[in-house]
């Protein structure tokens, strides 16, 4: 019998989780202060639903796509300010970023979220006419995911508006939290979480999913990953499993504030492969 409230409440599995948030607080407040950026752009009418798009040296590529990162929090916690570094590596590599903000449950479900992303993603080409390369983290990977799945076609946006995805330590199949804690505020019937899983979606085909998670993560993160790389492998999307040393779930996209890091130049190059 698997113990899923022990599986996902990670600020449980990492004593020193707090330390580590206070960090990325720290980290990028200085990002900010130093980088090409402008914040607070509205993507909706909503009270969340603001990005910052922080740009390279010598400011928006003409050519190219541009980044979206989407951050995590299980869809009820944290926003955009906690994360401005983590376009600091995409940006030294010459990509633009937007670092976004979404409404947080209880006061919307985890499928309005989906859909303001979807709206965000279709601003951002609309604002920039760039396709869009996902990146996020917990829940921000599985809105990563949701990106690379829908149908921007019938939106009347151009097919392959989101080729591609790094998603760490996302939550591909939302039904294990039924029964935990986190669902109090996500508030997730059957019929929900299936609709919102992305492994319960048609593979994208022709896209490309990075899913990265930590080696020191529970067990139930590290089987979300293998499923999702090995179901939407099957049905024609590139895939790719890394699974990343010891590192926990808060220390785990770290590398992506580092312009030298695996994990930055793995996004890169897929973003510039694909668009």
């Amino acid at each position: 019998m698997i113990d899923y409230e022990a599986e996902y409440n990670n600020r449980a599995r990492v004593p020193d989780h707090m330390a580590v948030i206070d960090g990325w607080a720290r980290d990028a407040a200085a990002y900010r202060d130093t980088a090409d950026c402008q914040t607070g752009i509205a993507y909706e009418l909503g009270e969340r639903t603001q990005y910052d798009l922080f740009l390279p040296a010598g400011g928006m590529p003409a050519t190219g796509p541009i980044a979206l990162f989407l951050h995590g929090g299980y869809w009820q916690a944290l926003d955009r300010s906690f994360f401005s570094h983590m376009a600091h590596g995409p940006n030294a590599q010459g990509l633009p970023v937007a670092v976004a903000n979404y409404s947080l449950c209880p006061q919307v479900r985890v499928a309005d979220i989906v859909e303001e992303v979807r709206q965000l993603a279709g601003h951002l080409w609309e604002r920039y006419r760039k396709p869009v390369v996902a990146y996020g983290h917990s829940a921000g990977g599985q809105l990563t995911a949701a990106l690379l799945a829908t149908d921007w076609g019938s939106r009347g946006l151009p097919p392959r508006l989101v080729p591609a995805g790094l998603a760490v330590s996302g939550i591909f199949d939302l039904q294990p939290l039924i029964d935990t804690s986190v669902n109090v505020n996500l508030r997730l019937d059957r019929k929900d979480a299936i609709e919102v899983s992305p492994v319960a979606l048609a593979a994208p085909m022709g896209t490309r999913l990075i899913a990265a998670v930590g080696g020191g993560e529970s067990s139930e993160y590290i089987r979300q990953s293998r499923v999702i790389a090995d179901a939407w492998g099957r049905g024609g999307v590139a895939t790719e499993l890394d699974i990343r040393g010891k590192d926990n779930h808060f220390t785990v996209i770290a590398p992506l504030a580092d312009p030298a890091s695996d994990l930055t130049a793995a996004f890169v190059s897929m973003a510039r492969t694909v668009c």
